[in-house]
Protein backbone atom coordinates (compact mmCIF):
# COMPACT_ATOMS: atom_id res chain seq x y z
CA UNK A 1 0.00 0.00 0.00
CA UNK A 2 1.43 3.38 -0.99
CA UNK A 3 0.13 6.69 0.29
CA UNK A 4 -1.22 8.93 -2.44
CA UNK A 5 -2.48 11.86 -0.40
CA UNK A 6 -1.19 13.29 2.88
CA UNK A 7 -3.36 13.44 5.98
CA UNK A 8 -4.39 17.04 6.73
CA UNK A 9 -3.36 16.59 10.37
CA UNK A 10 -0.69 13.95 10.86
CA UNK A 11 -0.62 12.77 14.44
CA UNK A 12 -4.32 13.26 15.08
CA UNK A 13 -5.38 10.78 17.77
CA UNK A 14 -8.64 9.06 18.58
CA UNK A 15 -8.72 10.77 21.97
CA UNK A 16 -8.32 14.22 20.44
CA UNK A 17 -11.01 13.54 17.86
CA UNK A 18 -13.57 12.39 20.44
CA UNK A 19 -12.73 15.39 22.62
CA UNK A 20 -13.41 17.64 19.63
CA UNK A 21 -16.77 15.97 19.11
CA UNK A 22 -17.67 16.55 22.76
CA UNK A 23 -16.58 20.18 22.47
CA UNK A 24 -18.92 20.67 19.51
CA UNK A 25 -22.00 19.70 21.50
CA UNK A 26 -22.77 23.20 22.86
CA UNK A 27 -22.78 24.71 19.34
CA UNK A 28 -24.95 21.90 18.03
CA UNK A 29 -27.31 22.35 20.97
CA UNK A 30 -27.52 26.10 20.42
CA UNK A 31 -28.29 25.74 16.70
CA UNK A 32 -30.88 22.95 16.91
CA UNK A 33 -33.82 25.11 15.89
CA UNK A 34 -32.15 26.88 12.98
CA UNK A 35 -30.57 23.69 11.65
CA UNK A 36 -33.91 21.89 11.72
CA UNK A 37 -35.52 24.80 9.94
CA UNK A 38 -32.77 24.87 7.28
CA UNK A 39 -32.82 21.08 6.90
CA UNK A 40 -29.11 20.52 7.63
CA UNK A 41 -26.40 21.92 9.85
CA UNK A 42 -24.77 25.31 9.46
CA UNK A 43 -21.65 26.20 7.55
CA UNK A 44 -19.96 26.92 10.88
CA UNK A 45 -20.57 23.37 12.08
CA UNK A 46 -19.59 21.94 8.70
CA UNK A 47 -16.27 23.79 8.84
CA UNK A 48 -15.58 22.52 12.36
CA UNK A 49 -16.24 18.98 11.17
CA UNK A 50 -14.12 19.42 8.05
CA UNK A 51 -11.16 21.04 9.79
CA UNK A 52 -11.39 18.65 12.72
CA UNK A 53 -10.92 15.57 10.55
CA UNK A 54 -14.36 14.09 11.23
CA UNK A 55 -15.23 13.38 7.62
CA UNK A 56 -12.03 11.32 7.21
CA UNK A 57 -12.43 8.94 10.18
CA UNK A 58 -13.18 5.86 8.05
CA UNK A 59 -11.38 7.05 4.92
CA UNK A 60 -8.25 5.09 3.91
CA UNK A 61 -4.86 6.55 4.79
CA UNK A 62 -3.93 6.07 1.14
CA UNK A 63 -6.39 8.83 0.24
CA UNK A 64 -5.73 11.25 3.07
CA UNK A 65 -7.94 9.61 5.68
CA UNK A 66 -7.24 8.56 9.25
CA UNK A 67 -8.61 5.00 9.04
CA UNK A 68 -9.41 5.09 12.76
CA UNK A 69 -11.97 2.31 12.80
CA UNK A 70 -15.60 1.58 13.43
CA UNK A 71 -15.76 2.08 17.20
CA UNK A 72 -14.12 5.50 16.99
CA UNK A 73 -16.66 6.51 14.40
CA UNK A 74 -19.62 5.34 16.47
CA UNK A 75 -18.35 7.14 19.58
CA UNK A 76 -18.06 10.37 17.59
CA UNK A 77 -21.60 9.89 16.25
CA UNK A 78 -22.87 9.49 19.81
CA UNK A 79 -21.26 12.76 20.89
CA UNK A 80 -22.51 14.77 17.91
CA UNK A 81 -26.03 13.35 18.20
CA UNK A 82 -26.05 14.23 21.90
CA UNK A 83 -25.74 17.86 20.78
CA UNK A 84 -28.39 17.60 18.04
CA UNK A 85 -29.75 14.26 16.85
CA UNK A 86 -30.62 15.43 13.35
CA UNK A 87 -27.16 16.91 12.81
CA UNK A 88 -25.72 13.62 14.04
CA UNK A 89 -27.81 11.79 11.43
CA UNK A 90 -26.75 14.23 8.68
CA UNK A 91 -23.07 13.85 9.56
CA UNK A 92 -23.24 10.07 9.94
CA UNK A 93 -24.77 9.41 6.54
CA UNK A 94 -22.56 11.90 4.73
CA UNK A 95 -19.29 10.76 6.31
CA UNK A 96 -19.59 6.97 6.54
CA UNK A 97 -19.80 6.01 2.89
CA UNK A 98 -16.13 6.62 2.24
CA UNK A 99 -15.80 3.17 3.82
CA UNK A 100 -18.20 1.75 1.23
CA UNK A 101 -16.28 3.35 -1.64
CA UNK A 102 -12.95 2.18 -0.23
CA UNK A 103 -14.25 -1.37 0.16
CA UNK A 104 -15.99 -2.08 -3.11
CA UNK A 105 -14.83 0.17 -5.95
CA UNK A 106 -11.69 -0.56 -7.99
CA UNK A 107 -8.53 1.43 -7.43
CA UNK A 108 -8.98 3.66 -10.47
CA UNK A 109 -12.44 4.69 -9.30
CA UNK A 110 -11.20 5.31 -5.76
CA UNK A 111 -8.41 7.56 -7.02
CA UNK A 112 -10.87 9.52 -9.16
CA UNK A 113 -13.64 9.80 -6.56
CA UNK A 114 -11.58 10.55 -3.46
CA UNK A 115 -10.03 13.20 -5.70
CA UNK A 116 -6.82 15.22 -5.55
CA UNK A 117 -7.38 16.36 -1.94
CA UNK A 118 -9.25 13.41 -0.43
CA UNK A 119 -12.30 15.57 0.20
CA UNK A 120 -15.08 12.99 -0.04
CA UNK A 121 -18.48 13.12 1.62
CA UNK A 122 -21.22 10.99 0.16
CA UNK A 123 -24.91 10.48 0.81
CA UNK A 124 -26.23 7.04 -0.14
CA UNK A 125 -29.61 5.51 -0.90
CA UNK A 126 -29.68 1.72 -0.88
CA UNK A 127 -33.03 1.15 -2.65
CA UNK A 128 -32.87 0.91 -6.45
CA UNK A 129 -34.42 3.77 -8.41
CA UNK A 130 -34.20 5.41 -11.81
CA UNK A 131 -33.86 4.24 -15.41
CA UNK A 132 -30.60 3.10 -17.04
CA UNK A 133 -29.57 3.12 -20.68
CA UNK A 134 -26.47 1.33 -21.89
CA UNK A 135 -24.01 3.54 -23.81
CA UNK A 136 -20.37 3.17 -24.77
CA UNK A 137 -18.28 2.90 -21.63
CA UNK A 138 -21.11 3.01 -19.11
CA UNK A 139 -24.75 3.89 -18.50
CA UNK A 140 -26.89 7.02 -18.64
CA UNK A 141 -29.37 7.31 -15.80
CA UNK A 142 -32.32 9.49 -14.90
CA UNK A 143 -34.54 9.32 -11.86
CA UNK A 144 -35.27 10.47 -8.32
CA UNK A 145 -33.67 8.79 -5.30
CA UNK A 146 -35.49 9.56 -2.05
CA UNK A 147 -34.06 10.08 1.45
CA UNK A 148 -30.43 10.82 0.53
CA UNK A 149 -29.52 11.78 4.10
CA UNK A 150 -26.54 14.11 4.31
CA UNK A 151 -26.66 15.22 0.69
CA UNK A 152 -26.58 19.00 1.43
CA UNK A 153 -23.07 18.63 2.89
CA UNK A 154 -21.86 15.92 0.47
CA UNK A 155 -19.44 16.07 -2.42
CA UNK A 156 -20.87 12.93 -4.07
CA UNK A 157 -23.97 10.77 -4.25
CA UNK A 158 -24.04 6.96 -4.06
CA UNK A 159 -27.20 5.41 -5.47
CA UNK A 160 -28.62 2.04 -6.46
CA UNK A 161 -30.22 0.83 -9.64
CA UNK A 162 -31.15 -2.25 -11.62
CA UNK A 163 -29.26 -2.90 -14.87
CA UNK A 164 -30.15 -5.26 -17.70
CA UNK A 165 -26.87 -6.30 -19.29
CA UNK A 166 -26.35 -8.46 -22.38
CA UNK A 167 -29.67 -10.21 -22.06
CA UNK A 168 -28.75 -11.65 -18.67
CA UNK A 169 -30.81 -11.44 -15.47
CA UNK A 170 -31.35 -8.01 -13.92
CA UNK A 171 -28.48 -6.94 -11.67
CA UNK A 172 -28.78 -4.57 -8.72
CA UNK A 173 -25.81 -2.21 -8.59
CA UNK A 174 -24.40 0.75 -6.71
CA UNK A 175 -22.87 3.76 -8.42
CA UNK A 176 -21.22 7.05 -7.44
CA UNK A 177 -21.61 10.42 -9.14
CA UNK A 178 -20.16 13.84 -8.21
CA UNK A 179 -22.39 16.44 -6.58
CA UNK A 180 -22.32 18.75 -9.61
CA UNK A 181 -24.15 16.14 -11.72
CA UNK A 182 -27.19 15.92 -9.46
CA UNK A 183 -30.01 18.19 -8.32
CA UNK A 184 -31.11 18.30 -4.70
CA UNK A 185 -34.90 18.34 -4.42
CA UNK A 186 -36.15 20.90 -1.83
CA UNK A 187 -38.28 18.34 0.01
CA UNK A 188 -36.68 18.29 3.47
CA UNK A 189 -36.32 20.60 6.47
CA UNK A 190 -38.78 22.44 8.69
CA UNK A 191 -42.29 21.05 8.61
CA UNK A 192 -41.64 18.85 5.55
CA UNK A 193 -40.90 15.91 7.84
CA UNK A 194 -42.05 14.74 11.25
CA UNK A 195 -38.62 14.38 12.80
CA UNK A 196 -34.89 14.49 12.09
CA UNK A 197 -35.67 17.72 10.29
CA UNK A 198 -32.01 18.76 10.16
CA UNK A 199 -30.76 15.46 8.73
CA UNK A 200 -30.49 16.69 5.15
CA UNK A 201 -32.57 13.75 3.91
CA UNK A 202 -33.54 15.37 0.62
CA UNK A 203 -34.34 13.48 -2.54
CA UNK A 204 -31.75 13.54 -5.30
CA UNK A 205 -32.64 13.94 -8.97
CA UNK A 206 -30.43 12.73 -11.82
CA UNK A 207 -31.17 13.75 -15.40
CA UNK A 208 -29.27 12.00 -18.19
CA UNK A 209 -26.19 11.48 -16.01
CA UNK A 210 -23.39 9.37 -17.49
CA UNK A 211 -21.83 6.83 -15.13
CA UNK A 212 -18.65 5.11 -16.36
CA UNK A 213 -18.54 1.34 -15.94
CA UNK A 214 -15.76 1.44 -13.33
CA UNK A 215 -17.93 3.67 -11.11
CA UNK A 216 -20.59 0.91 -10.95
CA UNK A 217 -20.29 -2.17 -8.70
CA UNK A 218 -22.59 -5.10 -7.82
CA UNK A 219 -24.90 -4.43 -4.86
CA UNK A 220 -24.37 -7.84 -3.26
CA UNK A 221 -22.55 -6.85 -0.08
CA UNK A 222 -25.33 -6.30 2.45
CA UNK A 223 -25.28 -9.61 4.33
CA UNK A 224 -22.45 -11.94 3.35
CA UNK A 225 -18.86 -12.14 2.11
CA UNK A 226 -19.14 -15.80 1.13
CA UNK A 227 -18.94 -14.85 -2.55
CA UNK A 228 -15.75 -12.85 -1.88
CA UNK A 229 -13.14 -15.52 -1.03
CA UNK A 230 -10.30 -13.21 -2.07
CA UNK A 231 -11.73 -10.23 -0.22
CA UNK A 232 -12.59 -6.92 -1.84
CA UNK A 233 -10.83 -4.22 -3.77
CA UNK A 234 -10.45 -2.46 -0.43
CA UNK A 235 -8.93 -5.32 1.57
CA UNK A 236 -6.38 -5.88 -1.19
CA UNK A 237 -5.62 -2.21 -1.79
CA UNK A 238 -5.57 -0.94 1.79
CA UNK A 239 -4.62 -4.05 3.74
CA UNK A 240 -7.33 -3.43 6.34
CA UNK A 241 -10.09 -6.01 6.97
CA UNK A 242 -12.47 -3.16 7.86
CA UNK A 243 -12.77 -2.69 4.11
CA UNK A 244 -14.41 -6.08 3.67
CA UNK A 245 -17.43 -3.77 3.86
CA UNK A 246 -20.41 -6.04 4.61
CA UNK A 247 -22.99 -3.39 5.25
CA UNK A 248 -26.34 -4.35 6.80
CA UNK A 249 -25.09 -4.88 10.34
CA UNK A 250 -22.76 -1.90 10.19
CA UNK A 251 -25.53 0.42 9.01
CA UNK A 252 -27.55 -0.57 12.07
CA UNK A 253 -24.60 0.21 14.34
CA UNK A 254 -24.56 3.73 12.92
CA UNK A 255 -28.18 4.16 13.91
CA UNK A 256 -27.33 2.88 17.36
CA UNK A 257 -24.82 5.70 17.69
CA UNK A 258 -27.34 8.30 16.56
CA UNK A 259 -30.09 7.18 18.90
CA UNK A 260 -27.84 6.62 21.91
CA UNK A 261 -26.88 10.28 21.52
CA UNK A 262 -30.56 11.20 21.18
CA UNK A 263 -31.36 9.40 24.44
CA UNK A 264 -28.53 11.25 26.23
CA UNK A 265 -29.87 14.57 24.94
CA UNK A 266 -33.38 13.74 26.17
CA UNK A 267 -32.06 12.76 29.60
CA UNK A 268 -30.27 16.11 29.88
CA UNK A 269 -33.49 17.94 29.07
CA UNK A 270 -35.62 15.90 31.45
CA UNK A 271 -33.13 16.31 34.28
CA UNK A 272 -33.09 20.07 33.76
CA UNK A 273 -36.90 20.06 33.86
CA UNK A 274 -36.90 18.14 37.16
CA UNK A 275 -34.45 20.58 38.72
CA UNK A 276 -36.28 23.73 37.64
CA UNK A 277 -39.99 22.92 37.48
CA UNK A 278 -42.22 22.57 40.57
CA UNK A 279 -44.58 19.69 41.18
CA UNK A 280 -48.09 20.36 39.87
CA UNK A 281 -49.91 19.91 43.18
CA UNK A 282 -47.05 20.84 45.48
CA UNK A 283 -45.45 23.91 43.92
CA UNK A 284 -43.09 24.43 46.86
CA UNK A 285 -41.16 21.32 45.86
CA UNK A 286 -39.26 20.72 42.64
CA UNK A 287 -40.11 17.69 40.53
CA UNK A 288 -36.65 16.31 41.26
CA UNK A 289 -38.01 15.19 44.64
CA UNK A 290 -40.95 13.25 43.17
CA UNK A 291 -40.30 9.48 43.38
CA UNK A 292 -42.15 8.76 40.14
CA UNK A 293 -39.98 11.20 38.21
CA UNK A 294 -36.87 9.79 39.88
CA UNK A 295 -37.86 6.30 38.73
CA UNK A 296 -38.51 7.52 35.18
CA UNK A 297 -35.14 9.25 35.02
CA UNK A 298 -33.40 6.17 36.37
CA UNK A 299 -35.14 3.87 33.90
CA UNK A 300 -34.28 6.15 31.00
CA UNK A 301 -30.63 6.45 32.05
CA UNK A 302 -30.45 2.67 32.30
CA UNK A 303 -31.84 2.27 28.80
CA UNK A 304 -29.40 4.85 27.43
CA UNK A 305 -26.53 2.92 29.03
CA UNK A 306 -27.90 -0.29 27.51
CA UNK A 307 -28.19 1.38 24.12
CA UNK A 308 -24.55 2.46 24.26
CA UNK A 309 -23.34 -0.93 25.44
CA UNK A 310 -25.31 -2.83 22.81
CA UNK A 311 -24.24 -0.48 20.01
CA UNK A 312 -20.58 -0.78 20.94
CA UNK A 313 -20.87 -4.56 21.35
CA UNK A 314 -22.38 -4.86 17.86
CA UNK A 315 -19.72 -2.56 16.41
CA UNK A 316 -16.94 -4.62 17.99
CA UNK A 317 -18.54 -7.83 16.72
CA UNK A 318 -18.61 -6.38 13.20
CA UNK A 319 -14.89 -5.65 13.41
CA UNK A 320 -14.15 -9.04 15.00
CA UNK A 321 -15.84 -10.73 12.04
CA UNK A 322 -13.70 -8.73 9.62
CA UNK A 323 -10.55 -9.59 11.62
CA UNK A 324 -11.56 -13.28 11.68
CA UNK A 325 -11.81 -13.24 7.89
CA UNK A 326 -8.30 -11.75 7.65
CA UNK A 327 -6.86 -14.16 10.22
CA UNK A 328 -8.61 -17.41 9.29
CA UNK A 329 -10.17 -16.82 5.88
CA UNK A 330 -13.58 -17.50 7.39
CA UNK A 331 -16.28 -15.52 5.56
CA UNK A 332 -18.89 -13.32 7.17
CA UNK A 333 -22.16 -15.18 6.76
CA UNK A 334 -25.69 -13.83 6.64
CA UNK A 335 -26.19 -15.29 10.11
CA UNK A 336 -23.18 -13.31 11.36
CA UNK A 337 -24.48 -10.07 9.89
CA UNK A 338 -27.99 -10.62 11.21
CA UNK A 339 -26.50 -11.11 14.68
CA UNK A 340 -24.70 -7.75 14.42
CA UNK A 341 -27.92 -6.18 13.22
CA UNK A 342 -29.97 -7.77 16.02
CA UNK A 343 -27.69 -6.55 18.81
CA UNK A 344 -27.50 -3.01 17.48
CA UNK A 345 -31.23 -2.96 16.80
CA UNK A 346 -31.89 -3.69 20.48
CA UNK A 347 -29.66 -0.72 21.28
CA UNK A 348 -31.76 1.49 19.03
CA UNK A 349 -34.96 0.24 20.61
CA UNK A 350 -33.65 0.87 24.13
CA UNK A 351 -32.68 4.42 23.17
CA UNK A 352 -36.06 5.13 21.60
CA UNK A 353 -37.81 3.69 24.65
CA UNK A 354 -35.82 6.06 26.88
CA UNK A 355 -36.83 9.13 24.88
CA UNK A 356 -40.48 8.12 24.69
CA UNK A 357 -40.83 7.46 28.41
CA UNK A 358 -39.26 10.83 29.23
CA UNK A 359 -41.57 12.64 26.82
CA UNK A 360 -44.65 10.97 28.29
CA UNK A 361 -43.60 11.78 31.87
CA UNK A 362 -42.59 15.40 31.30
CA UNK A 363 -46.06 16.92 31.09
CA UNK A 364 -48.12 18.65 28.44
CA UNK A 365 -45.89 21.73 28.25
CA UNK A 366 -43.16 19.81 26.38
CA UNK A 367 -45.57 18.96 23.56
CA UNK A 368 -45.26 22.49 22.15
CA UNK A 369 -43.12 23.27 19.12
CA UNK A 370 -39.70 24.51 20.10
CA UNK A 371 -39.49 22.25 23.15
CA UNK A 372 -36.46 20.01 22.91
CA UNK A 373 -38.13 16.93 24.37
CA UNK A 374 -40.79 17.25 21.72
CA UNK A 375 -38.06 17.44 19.08
CA UNK A 376 -36.32 14.33 20.43
CA UNK A 377 -39.62 12.46 20.59
CA UNK A 378 -40.30 13.27 16.94
CA UNK A 379 -36.74 12.33 16.05
CA UNK A 380 -36.98 8.80 17.44
CA UNK A 381 -40.17 8.19 15.47
CA UNK A 382 -38.01 8.36 12.36
CA UNK A 383 -36.32 5.17 13.55
CA UNK A 384 -39.62 3.54 14.44
CA UNK A 385 -40.74 3.86 10.79
CA UNK A 386 -37.32 3.16 9.21
CA UNK A 387 -36.77 -0.12 7.35
CA UNK A 388 -34.07 -1.01 9.89
CA UNK A 389 -36.77 -1.38 12.57
CA UNK A 390 -39.36 -3.18 10.47
CA UNK A 391 -40.18 -6.94 10.52
CA UNK A 392 -38.02 -7.73 7.46
CA UNK A 393 -34.82 -8.23 9.43
CA UNK A 394 -36.26 -10.22 12.37
CA UNK A 395 -37.94 -12.46 9.80
CA UNK A 396 -34.61 -12.95 8.04
CA UNK A 397 -32.92 -13.80 11.31
CA UNK A 398 -35.66 -16.31 12.12
CA UNK A 399 -35.30 -17.84 8.66
CA UNK A 400 -31.55 -18.03 9.20
CA UNK A 401 -32.01 -19.83 12.53
CA UNK A 402 -34.31 -22.33 10.79
CA UNK A 403 -32.06 -22.83 7.77
CA UNK A 404 -34.68 -21.32 5.48
CA UNK A 405 -32.99 -18.05 4.48
CA UNK A 406 -32.71 -17.57 0.74
CA UNK A 407 -30.80 -14.51 -0.39
CA UNK A 408 -31.40 -12.46 -3.49
CA UNK A 409 -30.61 -8.91 -4.59
CA UNK A 410 -29.70 -6.67 -2.86
CA UNK A 411 -28.83 -9.01 0.02
CA UNK A 412 -26.86 -11.60 -1.89
CA UNK A 413 -25.29 -12.48 -5.24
Amino acid sequence: MSAVLPQPEPGLTVEKLIARATALRPLLYEQQEENDRRGYYSEAIHEELRRGGFYRILQPKMFGGYEFGLETYVRVVMELSHGHPASGWCFTLAASHGLVLAAHWPEQAQRELFGPEGDFRCAMTAGPAGSYKRVAGGHVTSGVHAFASGIPVSTHFMGAGVLHRDGGPPQTVYFVVPRERISIVPDWGGELSLGMQGSGSNSVKLTDVFIPDHHIVPANVMLSSEHLPEGTHGTRLHGNPMYLGILAGWFSCEFGGIFTGTARAAIDEFEQLLRTKPQTFNPQVMRAHDPNHQITLGEAATRADAAEALTLAATRLQMELCDRWAREGKPITAADTLRVWSISREGCRAACDAVEMLFRAAGASVSKRGQRLQRYFRDVQMYRVHIQSQPLFPQMRGQSQLGLLQLGPPFGP
